[in-house]
């Protein structure tokens, strides 16, 4: 009878036990539908968020925000490996104070984070206060009971390398699934690891361009050192001493002197050996800009200002903040540009072409003319307060004429320069040609040397620089002012001697080895040695 009892009491309530099953199955996938959608959607926000942004790491923060607000999973913290140290440092992290976040360092294989660094595989810890992996350096978990709370941590790989790792807390709870909460974090770290890995080739680039810009910098001063500038006559030296002195300063400098005597070279010894190095160098020829422009170009405009000006123009002076503004020939500025060129000059401020706001600048002027600016003050061309605004510091770079001493020294350094730009083995200047480079006035100064040297190494088919490689200016005897009257036979004589010469100078005497460059005999070169008068031993 009791038997008949129990099987009477099972069947009667057997519907309702599959009612209660079926409702708690139900339950469950209901609940982990839920959880999915969920995952789903936070994924989506949180990869929205990750491209919507240049700059990846910047957004990283707001990530683990998301985490700790729908996800209900808090302390998120991203390690990643420092390039410099090699250890494990707190990126950013949720919950966490700056101070919280500086002890959070670790070795590649110390605690849990390390552990994961090392082997590329997550982890989790159910109970923290049970696992003496976790270090808790960070020190963020005093005020919660160690024993109610889960850590997990998940890699942060970029193919088959860990980078750093992903981790975060989880309020102990038998209802929630920390191996669905490894599965999420997996999914999201592999959208992390792709920020980090563009945020850290951004790093790399950037860190590689400021190493270029100093090394560039530095190559700067060193080429632009006054000491590279070639010349060693008194009128140079003198040039050399002015630029020393007005270096260690922020006044203005005028460069005098006739085109190509290389005043924008001291310009750039000056800049460069300035405390102004760092900042930029912005260079700009007056004269090389219609009148009509160069307000616009010097300071700038705003959109519709003018007819053209569809867009707003940041002019030189702006650009040129904080550093030095180089103005070649300033001379040709027209009269309103100079009353505007002044205010900047004196008050340190400017306004752009059809522009009401004022813009404070900090710039150092060096200007440089081939004119007379005192004859243009008189003819009214000028204004007189610009000139003496602008004649604080005044250099005057001599022409070539007046330092002939150093037209040699120029000709080797361009000769040996341009040897090497069009990869040939030039080795000297042969005697006629220094006598015509000599003889010439230059009026094309150190630039017309340096044009007159560069055509020469590209005609010269041996390793000697002679005389019919130069130009024919150069050539010409009514123009070099050295004209004679002699034969055919004179000038064969002249041209046979030079050659003699020269080989003598590559023997360093040896008349037989002169012979033998010569093509010739020692008996033949020393009659013409005879002839001609040479006297050997000072080529010795």
């Amino acid at each position: 009878m009791p038997y008949e009892i129990v099987i009477n009491f099972l069947l009667r309530d057997f519907s309702k036990i599959k009612v209660f099953i079926k409702m708690e199955l139900y339950k469950k996938e209901n609940n982990t539908l839920e959880r999915k959608v969920l995952e789903l959607t936070v994924l989506y926000e949180i990869s929205q968020l990750l491209i919507s942004h240049s700059e990846p790491k910047e957004v990283l923060e707001s990530v683990l925000d998301i985490l700790n607000s729908r996800m209900g999973m808090e302390r998120g913290t991203l390690t990643l490996i420092d390039i410099d140290s090699h250890e494990l440092m707190i990126e950013v992290a949720h919950g966490l104070t700056r101070g919280e976040m500086k002890k959070g360092h670790y070795k590649v294989g110390e605690g849990v984070t390390g552990t994961v660094v090392e082997k590329g595989e997550p982890m989790i810890i159910p109970r923290v206060g049970d696992s003496p992996l976790f270090l808790n350096r960070t020190g963020a978990r005093k005020e919660i009971p160690k024993q109610n709370i889960s850590f997990i941590c998940v890699p942060i790989k970029i193919g088959d390398i860990t980078h750093g790792a992903l981790s975060v807390d989880r309020v102990f709870n038998n209802e929630i699934s920390l191996e669905e909460d490894v599965r999420f974090l997996s999914i999201l770290a592999s959208n992390i690891a792709q920020a980090v890995k563009i945020s850290r080739m951004a790093s790399d680039e950037q860190k590689r361009l400021r190493e270029e810009n100093i090394t560039l910098r530095e190559q700067l001063k060193e080429r632009y050192s006054q000491y590279n500038i070639v010349g060693r006559s008194n009128k140079m030296r003198e040039v050399f001493s002015m630029i020393e002195q007005v270096c260690g300063s922020d006044a203005t400098v005028i460069l005098r002197g006739e085109s190509g005597t290389g005043k924008e070279l001291a310009a750039n010894a000056i800049h460069y050996n300035s405390a102004r190095a760092e900042g930029p160098f912005i260079k700009i020829n007056c004269a090389a800009i219609p009148e009509n422009l160069i307000e616009s170009e010097l300071f700038g405009h705003e959109k519709g200002s003018f007819t053209g000006a569809t867009e707003k123009r940041i002019g030189k002076f702006e650009r040129a903040d904080r550093g030095t503004l180089f103005l070649d020939e300033i001379g040709t500025l027209n009269t309103s540009a100079q009353a505007k060129l002044l205010r900047v000059l004196q008050e340190k401020e400017l306004e752009r072409v059809g522009g009401s706001k004022t813009i404070k600048v900090d710039v150092r002027i060096i200007a440089a003319t081939n004119k007379d600016l005192e004859m243009a003050i008189k003819d009214g061309t000028f204004r007189e307060d610009l000139y003496y605004r602008l004649n604080i510091f005044p250099i005057y770079v001599p022409p070539l004429r007046e330092r002939k001493t150093d037209v040699l020294l120029l000709a080797d350094f361009f000769m040996e320069y341009y040897s090497k730009k069009y990869r040939k083995d030039i080795r000297r200047i042969s005697t006629p040609a220094i006598d015509a480079l000599m003889r010439y006035h230059w009026p094309g100064n150190v630039r017309e040397l340096e044009n007159c040297i560069e055509r020469a190494v590209i005609l010269c088919r041996d390793n000697v620089i002679r005389g019919n490689h130069l130009p024919i200016s150069l050539q010409t005897p009514e123009i070099s002012g050295t004209a004679t009257s002699g034969s055919l036979a004179e000038s064969l004589d002249a041209f046979e001697r030079d050659m003699i010469i020269d080989a003598l100078k590559s023997s360093r005497g040896n008349v037989t080895e002169a012979a033998r460059i010569l093509t010739s005999t020692e008996r033949v070169i020393g009659i013409r040695i005879k002839k001609y008068g040479i006297d050997v031993r000072q080529y010795k």
